[in-house]
């Protein structure tokens, strides 16, 4: 049987047992699964400019960031920093964003949170400005469950080290939020439900958004999307895999 990183192997068990004609990926270094992760969810309309940062916490404590001066879509591995707990740069050539005491405060709140992601997305952000969480309307807008809340407090951007530390404790529990007039926030374990999260949360804004246009639709129930979201506790079986290798398709470069 094969082992996925972040996949229950349970699952793996039950539904998928063939061990495929080759591998899914090459190997990644940990740079490189960030770099890529940047590529993945610039696709995925968090694509704001050079807005957005993304924060990968390793098991020895430090971090892994995406640079402040390049934009999600030309990110390589070889372009990531390595940060210490506080958010000072060890190894890296660029520099990293002002706001980055968002994530250093969320990571010191959340143990169980090893990915954070922050941008102006597209979908998810136009309900942010509206001040409205966006209904559930099908199974892939329902792959994530539990509340979406709405952060309401909007005072400027986050490098203000109080305003950080309001947003992080406003999070409290959940897997993401809105910030209102302002963008979406994710947060997960790994990368790979990090991912999951992101592009749950922008089909499930797309989607309410086209149903608006159209006069609305018929949302699920919690109980339904609570039973269609087993894939954000049990990881979603090569899905990660194949958004990676589409953006290793367009610029297999994405890894040096």
């Amino acid at each position: 049987m094969q082992v996925i990183p972040g996949i229950d192997a349970q699952v793996i068990k039950q539904f998928a047992p063939n061990p495929g004609r080759k591998p899914l990926l090459p190997e990644l270094s940990e740079q490189a699964q960030v770099a890529l992760m940047c590529r993945m969810l610039f696709r995925e309309g968090w694509n704001e400019h050079i807005a957005g940062h993304i924060t990968y916490r390793l098991d020895n404590g430090t971090m892994l960031t995406n640079p402040w001066e390049l934009a999600w879509d030309e990110v390589t591995a070889s372009d990531i920093l390595t940060l210490d707990e506080s958010g000072t740069i060890i190894e890296g050539e660029w520099n990293v964003t002002p706001a980055l005491g968002l994530h250093v405060q969320l990571h010191k709140l959340r143990p169980d949170v090893n990915v954070i992601i922050h941008n102006h997305a597209r979908w998810s952000g136009l309900w942010a400005n509206m001040h409205r969480v966006p209904p559930v309307y099908d199974q892939a807008g329902a792959y994530v469950d539990g509340p979406l809340p709405l952060y309401n407090e909007y005072d400027g951007t986050f490098e203000d080290e109080d305003k950080s530390l309001a947003a992080a404790k406003a999070l409290g529990s959940a897997k993401w939020a809105l910030l209102a007039n302002h963008g979406s926030l994710v947060v997960g374990k790994d990368l790979r439900q990090a991912h999951l999260r992101v592009a749950t949360l922008e089909w499930r804004s797309q989607r309410a958004y086209e149903l608006e246009l159209v006069g609305g639709g018929v949302p699920l129930t919690d109980e339904q999307v609570a039973e269609i979201a087993l894939p954000d506790a049990h990881g979603f079986p090569f899905l990660w895999e194949a958004m990676a290798r589409r953006e290793l398709r367009e610029d297999p470069g994405i890894i040096d």
